[in-house]
């Protein structure tokens, strides 16, 4: 995809991209702004270096940059940052939901503490900044929503009950935002899978088990006569950021969908690069 060409999707648009500070949340949000995006960061971080990294990636893409350091755990802290978005640059266009947090130990000693820090972070803050982005969405009859998924939303893990209920019930929420938006315009809800090879790993064969199981059972249910028909996909295959690229601005207004555990989705009328499925 050429930089001339991508610019044209994503020019005027603005992203928000929770957790990007660093890691993958900032390889996303630069990629976004790469073809042209204007970006709202959120995270944590030294304030100084965060500065200079939103200025920078402003600075060398040219785009209009902000950042908001919301605890992504406290609603109320979530609604300021999707108004401090709207205020800022004029609202959310594509919210990427990254923010996410780990902790490990067997069930019986899991602190508990632990385990709401990680379901309202991990699952709790997407349910937030989905239900306040999706009025801006619809007004302008054009939005994506991009919830960043795991290998645990397929499979178990051992010691990551918190984590790997967070992500099972991520997908569940994807399916349903995609199917309550399937008839609103040019309003697209995608779950790619990232990191899923180096969970692969971790988790032994099962992952490759579970996409067989999926594959073979599929899924379908109905969206206002559209269907969503179940395929795994590994989302290595997608390219990291370069695969929440595609879902934020491939073929705007060919697609509506639902990309789930390891990028699952559905071919209905169209397959996208890399046999990325589609649920229109």
């Amino acid at each position: 995809m050429n930089a001339t060409a991508s610019a044209k999707m994503l020019s005027g648009k603005t992203a928000l991209v929770t957790g990007s500070t660093s890691g993958i949340g900032l390889g996303i949000a630069r990629a976004l702004a790469e073809q042209g995006a204007n970006i709202v960061f959120n995270g944590f971080g030294d304030a100084q270096q965060i500065e200079k990294l939103y200025t920078d990636v402003g600075q060398e893409f040219g785009v209009q940059t902000a950042y908001h350091n919301a605890d992504m755990s406290k609603p109320d802290e979530i609604a300021a940052l999707m108004q401090f978005a709207s205020d800022k640059l004029g609202g959310v266009d594509i919210l990427v939901n990254n923010a996410g947090i780990q902790h490990v130990s067997p069930v019986e000693d899991f602190p508990v503490e632990k385990w709401d820090a990680i379901i309202a972070i991990n699952l709790t803050s997407a349910f937030h900044t989905t239900r306040l982005a999706l009025p801006g969405m619809k007004q302008k009859n054009w939005g994506r929503i991009i919830n960043l998924a795991s290998v645990h939303g397929l499979v178990g893990s051992a010691q990551k009950s918190a984590y790997v209920a967070a992500k099972h019930g991520l997908v569940g929420f994807t399916k349903v935002t995609a199917l309550e938006t399937a008839q609103t315009g040019d309003l697209q809800c995608d779950l790619p899978g990232l990191g899923a090879d180096a969970a692969g790993a971790e988790a032994g064969r099962r992952p490759r088990r579970a996409r067989k199981r999926v594959e073979r059972r599929g899924e379908a249910r109905a969206a206002g006569g559209k269907a969503a028909i179940g395929r795994v996909r590994d989302a290595g295959r997608a390219g990291g950021a370069g695969g929440v690229l595609l879902l934020a601005g491939r073929c705007a207004g060919a697609r509506r969908g639902v990309e789930y555990g390891w990028g699952l989705g559905g071919t209905v009328n169209q397959a996208l690069p890399h046999g990325i499925g589609r649920y229109r």
